[in-house]
């Protein structure tokens, strides 16, 4: 094999072993060197990366350059954002799903915007309240009526967004309603199963007319319990933003908000100061972490 010019470029798409990646408004078809495999490393959707061209149009990832974060599933790094869209209507999303995605997001260095869809269906207000209250950037929209789209188109731009959601609350609808060339295929909702079919195969980066970065993902499930780690176990509290305000003014040490005396958290929830949604979300992720030990987690 040989090895021609080096270059530097982003992967937009990754796709049954092999990496596709933008240099300079090229695309190069590569594969990735033996060392990463070596290594316990992959290249992710979203990477920087250093490659090195074998043939024409073809190449080898050579390099991965440092990342802001990355997340295991979806695959992909260097997300600005995680856009976490909800429905009211069917299929209605469990806040529980929103809280554990922005905890994840939280810890990684990574944004969260809530969308809530289908407007024209169910308004959504109580669920957009909640994470009003809780200090995210809400926009309510409808991908049917085009309500509230160009808001959301607002929020994506000059930024690097993951769209994630439950299956059928129209991540793909959104981005083709932003840009009606977007043309990606949008599953109907099953009413009996109250869910939609994934659509969306694989990982991929998308430029916007808007000045937008997008990466669509398949749907909550992705986000699974290798996610939940030993750092999100010590952390949690402080990955719920509403919480951090609180957390020094707790009467003892090593206060859990879970249920102790003299709690500043607890107070706060009382007074309606923090969702009490949002605490029963962080007390159910408490107790799914409590008792995660370190020779339990999967070595990645």
């Amino acid at each position: 094999m040989i090895l021609r010019s080096v270059s530097r470029g982003r992967i937009r798409k990754a796709l049954s072993g092999f990496y596709y990646v933008d240099v300079d408004g090229t695309t190069l078809t590569c594969r990735a060197r033996g060392k990463f495999r070596q290594e316990g490393r992959s290249p992710l959707v979203g990477d920087w990366v250093e490659v090195r061209e074998t043939g024409p149009g073809e190449g080898m990832v050579w390099e991965i350059h440092p990342r802001r974060n990355a997340f295991d599933r979806p695959a992909a790094a260097n997300i600005d954002q995680l856009v976490v869209v909800a429905s009211a209507a069917i299929p209605v999303t469990d806040p529980f799903l929103i809280d554990r995605v922005s905890a994840i997001a939280a810890l990684k260095n990574c944004d969260v915007a809530v969308c809530v869809n289908k407007c024209d269906l169910e308004p959504g207000d109580e669920l957009a309240a909640i994470y009003r209250q809780a200090g995210f950037p809400v926009v309510l929209t409808s991908a049917e009526t085009g309500e509230g789209t160009e808001e959301l188109a607002g929020l994506l731009r000059n930024r690097i967004s993951a769209f994630t959601g439950n299956s059928g609350v129209g991540k793909s609808s959104l981005l083709n309603a932003i840009q009606p060339d977007f043309s990606l295929r949008v599953a109907a909702v099953s009413e009996k199963l109250g869910r939609g079919k994934h659509t969306t195969r694989h990982v991929e980066l998308y430029r916007l007319d808007c000045g937008a970065e997008v990466i669509d993902t398949p749907g909550f499930s992705s986000f699974d319990a290798q996610e939940l780690d030993l750092e999100l176990k010590e952390r949690l509290p402080e990955c719920f933003a509403e919480f951090r305000p609180y957390l020094d003014d707790c009467r003892f040490v090593g206060c859990s908000h879970t249920r102790e005396k003299g709690c500043a958290v607890l107070k706060a929830v009382r007074s309606g100061e923090i969702p009490s949604s949002r605490h029963g979300s962080y007390v159910r992720l408490y107790h799914e972490l409590k008792d995660l030990r370190a020779w339990s987690v999967p070595r990645r």
